[in-house]
């Protein structure tokens, strides 16, 4: 009975088995042909990978009629470290030393390397080249290089570049490439503070109680603006309606002047503090303090002058004695001069008109000396006749009138009076 159930067992096994069996052979022949048809998949993808990467694949056979590729490495970059100027700040028109360390981060060597520095609009090279040759650098390796700098007068204040550029060669899996690297860094550059303040001019004379005046020069003599100049004054024992004044930028050659009005309340010795606070070309504060001291006096007493006083005691006694003298004085010597005149003009009158007569009565005579018989006659029957000739003779003020004769006809001589009016005009004649 056992030997029976045993072998009734094993029969029905069997075909189990064999279903086991085939479903094993179909899986490991899926698995082969998954590891035959995998390789040439990837290869193609990294293949594609590499080339977007600039990166070069070699393909290789390895006998046994399948083809293999291999991924080119990476390509090596270079990169600064660390570097330094010799200080915080670099000052314009300075010269500083710029030492840079750079390294090798790829995976191969690099060959044939130049490096250029380049300062740009406010950096030049102090002496020597920008250019350096190196002729290989191990992968992860590093180097140094020093150079001689400087910051122009007229740069930028605050940070500004400097551009070392890498350019070199590598070889991987047998193929050579190239690739070049601009790096740039950065250095801060200062405009030194020029900004001057001269000291306070204070006047010679300060009075207590009355406004002073005291000012003070200013030029920005640097090559940058300055920001936000404020001006203001201080002390104990004076009073200014504005003690603070804010005079904004002030560009790079300009100047001016600030002026401190106040009023000194007591006397002595008075201490003041001007105080002049701005921001430089690099944007920090800076404060210039001017104390000063003031030697207040008491405002002088009034005092009238000697011309006001002569003039103030004129109008209490009023008008002085001498001032009338001379007024009768110029009276006397206008009548004298008025009385003058005249009478030295009646003498050219009475000149002119004996002249006239002279010349006249030598115009008759030379007539007379031709008829004197006739003239004898006739002046013999005049004067019996008893006709008279009148003669007007002109006085003072009717000098300037003619003189009138008349003379009535002489009979029995046919001659005819002579008229005065044969005279010259304004004439008067004289007595012989």
């Amino acid at each position: 009975m056992n030997v029976i159930s045993t072998s009734q067992a094993s029969a029905a096994a069997t075909p189990v088995r064999r279903l086991l069996g085939m479903l094993l052979a179909v899986m490991m022949s899926l698995m082969l042909g998954l590891a035959v048809s995998a390789p040439p998949a990837l290869a193609d993808d990294n293949t594609g990978a590499s080339a977007a990467n600039g990166t070069v694949a070699t393909a290789t056979d390895n006998g046994s009629g399948s083809t293999q590729t291999v991924i080119a490495g990476p390509v090596p970059n270079i990169i600064v470290t660390g570097y330094t100027y010799g200080g915080n700040t670099v000052a314009a028109g300075a010269t500083f030393p710029l030492n840079f360390t750079f390294q090798n981060k790829g995976k191969v060597r690099v060959e044939n390397m130049v490096v250029t520095v380049d300062g740009g609009e406010n950096f030049t090279i102090a002496g020597g080249t920008n250019t350096f040759y190196f002729d290989r650098l191990s992968a992860g390796g590093s180097l140094s290089q020093e150079v001689q700098m400087q910051a122009v007068t007229g740069a930028k204040s605050g940070a500004q570049g400097i551009t070392v550029s890498f350019r070199y060669e590598y070889v991987d899996q047998d193929q050579r490439g190239s690739n070049n690297t601009d790096i740039k860094l950065s250095v801060p550059v200062s405009q030194p503070d020029r900004f001057q303040v001269n000291d306070p001019q204070i006047p010679e004379t300060v009075n207590s109680g009355e406004e002073t005046t005291v000012t003070m020069e200013y030029v920005n003599k640097g090559k940058g603006d300055i920001a936000n100049v404020e001006a203001t004054v201080d002390g104990d024992g004076i009073e200014a309606v504005t003690k603070t004044q804010y005079l904004g930028n002030v560009a790079s050659g300009a100047s001016g002047s600030i002026g401190f009005a106040f009023t000194p309340t007591t006397t002595g010795e008075v201490n003041a503090k001007f105080t002049v606070t701005y921001e430089d070309s690099d944007g920090h504060p800076q404060t210039k303090e001017f104390p000063v001291t003031l030697n207040v006096q008491e405002p002088p007493t009034p005092v009238e002058s000697d011309a006001a006083a002569d003039a103030t005691v004129q109008e209490q006694q009023g008008v002085p004695w001498w001032a009338y003298a001379i007024v009768a004085v110029a009276v006397v010597l206008l009548i004298v001069v008025i009385v003058v005149v005249r009478r030295r003009r009646k003498r050219k009158k009475k000149a002119s008109v004996d002249e006239a007569w002279d010349d006249w009565e030598k115009g008759a005579d030379s007539t007379s000396a031709t008829g004197e018989s006739t003239a004898g006659a006739g002046a013999g029957t005049a004067a019996a006749d008893g006709a008279a000739t009148t003669v007007i003779t002109p006085n003072d003020d009717t000098m300037d009138m003619p003189a009138v004769a008349s003379v009535s006809d002489m009979p029995g001589t046919g001659l005819s009076g002579t008229s005065a009016h044969d005279a010259p005009n304004g004439a008067r004649r004289r007595g012989r």
